[in-house]
């Protein structure tokens, strides 16, 4: 898997496995969406430890500013990078065919010790893991911000229209 834009990425999306991709398409979406520079890899904490380990030494260094890990199982890659970056991680909690309901990978995610923290969303929840990955650009960028803002206003907007069709 490869860069998804011409410009320079800002966003890395990154799975422990290619059957996670389904899941984490989810991120890359919104990203898309908001017209979000990113790139997209294989990164297996399990079986591939060394190339993590680079991975997350040096994403900061090549322009990265967010990283969004999914994993599976016992989903140690959020962890372990955010270990390794001094970038916020968002965590992905992805159910995989050895999952146990996804639980295991929702608090592997979920419970890092203090001072490696994971921002972690909801189980398969890549689309928030890729609004909040916005919301972080959209911190120190204008232009992403007033997208978000517009984004928002479009979530509001649609409530209210199905407000109308159930209001009595």
């Amino acid at each position: 898997m490869a860069t998804k834009k011409t410009k320079k990425p800002v966003v890395s999306v990154i799975m422990g496995s290619d059957s996670d991709y389904p899941v984490m398409k989810d991120a890359c979406d919104i990203l898309d969406k908001f017209g979000i520079a990113y790139e997209v890899d294989i990164v297996s904490a399990h079986r591939t430890p060394g190339y993590m380990f680079d991975f997350a030494l040096h994403a900061a260094s090549r322009g990265i500013k967010v990283v969004i890990a999914g994993a599976g199982g016992a989903a140690h890659l959020p962890g372990m990078v955010a270990s390794t970056t001094p970038l916020p991680v968002i965590g992905v909690p992805v159910k995989s065919s050895n999952s146990i309901d996804g639980w295991d990978s929702i608090l592997s995610i979920l419970q890092m010790p203090n001072g490696v923290p994971v921002a972690t969303v909801a189980l398969n929840a890549a689309k928030n893991a890729g609004i909040l990955a916005v919301q972080i650009i959209g911190s120190s960028d204008a232009n992403v911000l007033k997208k978000m803002v517009d984004y928002k206003n479009e979530l509001r907007d649609q409530v209210t229209e199905k407000r109308k069709g159930v209001k009595r």
